[in-house]
Parts: structure tokens; sequence; C-alpha cells
């Protein structure tokens, strides 16, 4: 069966880095991932891509920043006052802390920098602005869900 635009499709995927670093790589967690064609897991270029591949079948797409997780945006980089941490909270940079919104939502963060009285937090997803080579290998593919055998994971 090859996959059309509203398939349910079981398969293993890598996202690499233009220097050849792994970002993502299911087959690392023994799960492949299952998602169905349409409902927005990958974008148009990809899911474009993975129309009309079978079981078997072996795809590789090269995204742009634009196609993949966007450009890194300086203004969601910011300076955060000290104070504003949890004072038992180890600042270190590296450190992905998480910052509560009006609307209870959590926003994630990459603490990048450390001074005296500032912190400085990138709120840019953490892949924008990088060339990503997304590599899939299709395992399954089906016209519904339960014919796969496994839950859908998103």
């Amino acid at each position: 069966m090859k996959i059309t635009s509203d398939s349910f499709v079981k398969m293993h995927f890598k996202f690499r880095l233009k220097d050849g670093s792994i970002a993502e790589d299911t087959e690392n967690y023994n799960r492949p991932f299952i998602f169905q064609m349409g409902q927005g897991c990958f974008t148009d270029k990809v899911e474009n891509e993975l129309e009309g591949a079978s079981i078997g079948d072996s795809k590789r797409v090269v995204l742009m920043p634009e196609e993949a997780f966007g450009e890194k945006h300086p203004a969601s980089i910011y300076s955060v006052p000290k104070y504003r941490f949890p004072k038992d909270m180890e600042l270190e940079e590296g450190l992905i802390v998480s910052f509560s919104q009006k609307d209870g939502s959590k926003l994630p963060g990459l603490i990048t920098e450390i001074n005296e009285n500032d912190v400085t937090v990138d709120f840019n997803h953490p892949l924008s602005g990088q060339i990503i080579v997304f590599e899939a290998k299709i395992l399954d593919v089906a016209e519904k869900e339960e014919d796969l055998g496994e839950d859908i994971i998103s």
C-alpha cells in the first residue's frame, strides 16, 4: 500500500543537522513514530515527499530553516533579572527552564549566559536557524490506525 494524503504511517525518522549530528532519532528509543498524514505532524514539504512511498522505502528531505523550525529571532532572546528565578535554583548555561504564561501555559527557554545580575534566556526553538535533513524509513502504512497495531504517538 502506498502512502496517501490521509494514511496512517509507522516509520522511523531522524533529524540530522548540516554537520551530520543527529538531533532526533526514533530508533534510539526502539519505538517507531506513528501518525496520520495531513494532521500537521510534519511540514507540507515532508508530507509531499512521503506521499506515494511504500513499506520499506526510505526518504530524505533537506529542509531550510524556514521550512523546518524557523529562523532564529533575536527578539526571542531576553535578559531576565536573576531575582525572577527561584532562590534554590542552580542556574547554569545550557539549562532549559520553564516560564509560566498569563494563560497558564508553560514556555521553555534555554539559558545561554549568566552574569552578575541577569540571565540570558533564548526562547527560540533549539533547532531554529538550522538546516535539517529529515530521513525516514517507512515500516507500515494503513487506512485505519488500528491496522498498524500501535497507539498514535504525538
